[in-house]
């Protein structure tokens, strides 16, 4: 019985093939397009997964409101993991992790720029899961000036991953034993460290500062441990062991601080958090984002719900044509119950089909796709394992679902009246095919509004006066490993054609370095007279190699002997200051992390506001200090042909520094980085709208054939009785744009709503504009009516003769 009712099925596919190919391809392309969302989301989801004991891990950060500022930090203090295990018995274990950027590294005669480096505690292998293949967990970061390194590290230096026992070279001094090599960080992590160097190597890691926040720390709950009730601890906490420098420091207790408006607390972020809900200030890295995940989650379902919509009307739209096969089956004998499996299984294996083709479609595309998103998908056996099950789920699920509405609509109906015709048949005739149509073109048209809008803000985050000149600044790093050589170099880059300004320092609006701390109007350390501000480091040329403007007083200058105690501030820092004339006033910036020494600094400039964090973010108050930092080299260009000074700077930078390693970018690149993840979405958002508007076309095109085969006598008549082509078309499309327009009437405030939201995300944003409503209300038009062109106008040029001929 099951053979008969599948070579049924494959003989009427094989006889309507154009509807079958549109069935096939629509929803292939759907549930294609899907999978490598899925994919994607799957991958964001999976991060820190690996670790054995995800659900115990959480990290400590430091959210503060003070002088003017409030924020959250991914850091805390250096006595803070100690304290916690002390204190609380039901943590198993404590981590910390201290990010100071790279080192050079020596691998024969040359020196290897390498920044993925941290110094981390010896728990960290009993914290996190990182398997080490050789050394001991327990002690290998046990004592200073050892460190942990990752195979891929240890074939690159050594050639094997057998490097216990051997020594590393940084910046030509410092020499470290290797006492342990592990597995590569997963790529699915929210850190990736090749190099884990011994935290008793730093000395900042035994200070007992609470009020300077620069380890990353987490800890490891014992089993059954209630978090909530850790939570409920931790202000007490805070107060127990930094009340103390809080009095020594400001002359309050904690109650008094927080009564005036200020605080300072501990929060907990569970390990499966970081990557998608944190995007505190001093991340290990850059984090992905959890309204990213749901827009793409959100569009494969759309996508897929619109190729499963075609599926559904298409087969209904058949359905009616094979009124009097399904009379003539009942007059056989046919039961319903065999007639239902009959439409059932042709429903079943279009979508088999579809599903298969779909398979093939994703993994060939993959590739494509990892370079859209900057991902490294693959098809590994565990994806297998849960996909294949899903796709049979699905295929059972949409083949029921689009082969229901024929199987027991047409299977109900009395053979005497189906074999007389009085089956109606008409397009008009099915509300529920028209609910259908306008729900493609609802999805497609929102699909649209929320791609315009994502490249109209990207377009304008790219116009934004973001108060400096990022065109024409090459910036070569690492300029630290000069030493004393760096300003030399400066005087001599300076002196190349080509070149209009040069600024030393590694503080740069581009890069996400920042420093911050607070500045008091007195010495007293009053917190209502105190402004938490970015502190960078900068020379007299920052400000005009980047193009910045000052509004008041002026520019550092080697000529003022006075400047090595001046500042300059921005426009945000003038405005909490709250000072009448803000030129000439000082400020008092302490000197130690416990502010027993108090400098003065008097202000001689004031510049204007500009973005140096995401635009995602307002402009915080910024302190601009006359002192050295020798991080980076900006150079701003006035030659046309940037090929040949990069490779002036570079023999410059060889003849300086022979052994190590030349790197450079370009500032207008650093920034376009820091809206990468924007950029993805709008050009994912790009394909996928246009797969979609595809998709939506082919239904309306098969449902378009469907119109006019079922009124090609109608139109036969009408030709006879003196109608043209235009008459026929405009008879044949206005249903089809009738059903848009309402669909546009309702994907607009729906649209607009959801973007509105996703703008809000934005500081510096603009709002939905008119002319993007206009744009894809026209745009859904105009396809909708090239799509049903095409068979209006064929059906209109058709002779009437053949149409009539059976009359």
């Amino acid at each position: 019985m099951i053979r008969n009712y599948i070579k049924t099925a494959f003989r009427s596919l094989l006889k309507n093939k154009g509807f079958t190919a549109i069935n096939v391809l629509g929803l292939a392309l759907g549930l294609a397009t899907c999978l490598l969302i899925v994919f994607y989301v799957f991958d964001e989801l999976s991060y820190d997964r690996y670790n054995a004991n995800l659900s115990r891990i959480y990290r400590v950060n430091n959210d503060f409101k003070f002088g003017g500022n409030e924020g959250s930090y991914a850091v805390a203090p250096a006595p803070t993991a100690a304290a916690l295990k002390a204190d609380f018995p039901e943590i198993e274990q404590v981590t910390r992790f201290r990010n100071r950027g790279g080192n050079q590294v020596k691998k024969g005669d040359h020196d290897i720029q390498e920044n993925s480096m941290v110094y981390a505690d010896p728990t960290v292998f009993a914290v996190f899961t990182l398997p080490m293949t050789s050394g001991d967990p327990k002690t290998a970061l046990k004592d200073p000036h050892t460190i942990v390194i990752t195979e891929k590290i240890a074939k690159k230096y050594f050639n094997s991953t057998n490097a216990v026992g051997k020594v590393l070279t940084f910046n030509d001094t410092a020499l470290y034993k290797v006492t342990g090599v592990i597995k590569n960080v997963p790529s699915q992590s929210h850190f990736h460290f090749d190099f884990f160097i011994s935290m008793p190597t730093l000395a900042e890691s035994k200070e007992n500062a609470w009020f300077s926040n620069n380890f990353n720390t987490y800890l490891l709950l014992r089993p059954g441990a209630d978090i909530n009730a850790l939570k409920a601890k931790l202000p007490q906490f805070m107060h127990k062991h930094a009340g103390p420098q809080l009095q020594d420091i400001l002359h309050l207790t904690f109650d008094k601080f927080e009564q005036s408006g200020n605080y300072f607390r501990f929060s907990l972020t569970p390990l499966t958090a970081i990557h998608l809900r944190s995007n505190s200030q001093a991340e290990l890295e850059g984090n992905g984002n959890i309204q990213t995940v749901y827009i793409f989650a959100a569009i494969a379902v759309l996508i897929l719900l619109i190729a499963c919509v075609n599926f559904m009307n298409l087969s209904t739209a058949r359905s009616s044509n094979r009124a009097k096969e399904v009379g003539v089956r009942k007059v056989l004998g046919s039961a319903r119950k065999y007639l239902i499996a009959q439409f059932l299984t042709e429903s079943i294996i279009v979508t088999l089909v579809g599903a298969i083709i779909a398979v093939f479609a994703a993994w060939a595309l993959l590739p494509v796709f990892n370079n859209l998103s900057g991902k490294e998908l693959a098809i590994t056996p565990h994806i297998l394992l849960w996909l294949v099950p899903s796709l049979l789920v699905f295929i059972l699920v949409i083949g029921c679902l689009a082969g229901s509405y024929p199987a027991l609509y047409l299977s109900s109906f009395q053979p005497i009246e189906v074999l007389k015709g009085k089956l109606a048949a008409g397009f008009k005739n099915s509300m529920l095919r028209n609910i259908l149509v306008v729900g493609q073109f609802v999805i497609s048209i929102g699909l649209i509004i929320g791609t315009l809008v994502i490249y109209n803000q990207l377009k304008y985050i790219e116009n934004k006066d973001i108060g400096f000149n990022r065109e024409h600044v090459l910036t070569v790093w690492d300029t630290w490993t000069l030493g004393d050589k760096a300003k030399t170099f400066k005087q001599d880059i300076k002196k190349l054609s080509g070149v209009q300004s040069v600024t030393l320092t590694g503080f740069l609006p581009t890069d996400g370095a920042n420093n911050n701390s607070s500045v008091f109007k007195d010495p007293v350390l009053d917190p209502k007279q105190a402004v938490q501000t970015s502190t960078w480091y900068v020379d007299e040329d920052y400000i005009p190699t980047l193009g910045m403007k000052i509004i008041a007083g002026r520019n550092f200058s080697k000529q003022m002997a006075s400047d090595s105690v001046a500042l300059i501030v921005n426009e945000a820092a003038a405005k909490l200051l709250a000072f009448s004339n803000p030129l000439q006033q000082q400020l008092y910036v302490p000197q130690d992390n416990m502010a027993k020494v108090m400098k003065p600094f008097h202000i001689i400039g004031v510049i204007k506001d500009f973005n140096f964090k995401s635009l995602r973010e307002n402009v915080t108050p910024m302190v601009l200090f006359n002192e050295g930092d020798r991080g980076a080299l900006s150079i701003r260009m006035k030659s046309t042909d940037l090929k040949s000074l990069v490779d002036q700077v570079k023999k410059r930078w060889a003849a300086f520094s022979p052994s190590h390693q030349f790197n450079y970018s370009f500032m207008d690149q650093d920034f376009d980085k820091l809206y990468r993840t924007e950029q993805r979405t709008g050009g994912i958002a790009v394909a996928f709208t246009s797969l979609a508007v595809i998709i939506a076309c082919l239904g309306l095109f098969g449902l378009a054939a469907y119109a006019a085969e079922q009124r090609i006598k109608e139109i036969g008549i009408r030709k006879v009785l003196g109608a043209n082509v235009s008459n026929i078309v405009g008879m044949l499309s206005k249903d089809f744009i009738l059903l848009v327009l309402i669909a546009i009437a309702v994907a607009v405030p729906v649209s607009w709503y959801f973007m509105h939201k996703w703008l809000q995300g934005f500081a510096y944003h603009q709002n939905v504009q008119w002319w993007i409503v206009t744009v894809a209300g026209l745009g859904a038009i105009l396809i909708a009516f090239v799509t049903i062109s095409f068979q209006s106008i064929k059906a209109a040029l058709m002779n009437p003769v053949k149409s009539l001929k059976s009359e």
